[in-house]
């Protein structure tokens, strides 16, 4: 925890913290049904940047006087207070900037009690209550760091700054970068140093900037979701494959209702 520090206030701001109007609110007991409101998610996927590109600076190794003139370099690029500071041990601090951009709710314990399908119910001893929601589209945070912090410690920072509660190995944090035309995402490993990173490829977004995501591995494990996570996303693929057959119900509907009207208006023949 000493070596990370959560930057407030000024660039520190998500400008946009709070939750969105979709939420639901769920408790880790599997006795009654949930109640989840949410708008509606896609199981439809955008076409996919590729992946796990190396970046060009990945293996780069610095001695310390590169590290100096590299802090010296960044610190006249930047046009705010975002400087880099050389530690005497040789270590740096600075500030790394992250786009929350999850497609998800994320889980915050709940802050008041909302009505359950059984009233009266009493409710069990112990049980841990929670709020799910999304978080704003565009939300940002800037973390001050240590240069040997790593990923899974922004990871952890960033769920404690927003008191999220859900497992941290369901997010992962990403490197972003352009190059010819082309956008390039890669998985950072839970030991990399995000700081490090910055430092060696400047303070241009374009070139380096850094995503909180889910966690796609490709192989989803579901025993790191709870029992009431579980029965909400069962909720929200039956809502999704309902709305989907009542869209492809209207569309031939409509097509019948055409091809109809065409032949009542043609004579045999």
């Amino acid at each position: 925890a000493a070596a990370l520090a959560l930057r407030r206030g000024g660039a520190g701001g998500t400008g946009g913290s709070t939750a969105s109007s979709g939420y639901c609110s769920q408790e880790d007991s599997d006795s009654e049904p949930e109640l989840f409101y949410t708008a509606r998610t896609s199981l439809g996927r955008r076409p996919r940047r590729r992946q796990d590109e190396p970046s060009e600076w990945e293996k780069t190794e610095l001695d310390q006087a590169q590290v100096e003139q590299r802090i010296k370099e960044y610190n006249s690029q930047i046009n705010s207070n975002l400087f880099m500071s050389l530690n005497k041990d040789g270590s740096y601090t600075g500030f790394i900037k992250v786009h929350l951009k999850l497609v998800r709710p994320v889980s915050v314990p709940a802050t008041k009690r909302v009505p359950t399908l059984q009233a009266g119910r009493p409710q069990p001893q112990g049980v841990k209550r929670r709020t799910s929601f999304y978080l704003p589209k565009g939300t940002v945070k800037h973390l001050h760091i240590l240069s040997h912090t790593r990923a899974s410690e922004v990871i952890d920072a960033l769920l404690r700054k927003f008191t999220v509660i859900d497992n941290p190995r369901k997010f992962a944090l990403f490197e972003r970068s352009e190059k010819d035309e082309q956008v390039y995402l890669r998985k950072l490993g839970d030991d990399e140093q995000p700081l490090r990173l910055r430092l060696l490829a400047g303070p241009s977004e374009k070139v380096l900037s850094f995503i909180l995501k889910e966690n796609e591995t490709g192989e989803v494990n579901w025993d790191a979701f709870t029992l009431p996570e579980l029965h909400n996303f069962l909720l929200i693929l039956q809502r999704e494959e309902e709305e989907h057959l009542r869209r492809l119900r209207h569309r031939y509907a409509r097509c019948r209702q055409k091809m109809q009207e065409a032949l009542a208006t043609r004579t045999p023949g």
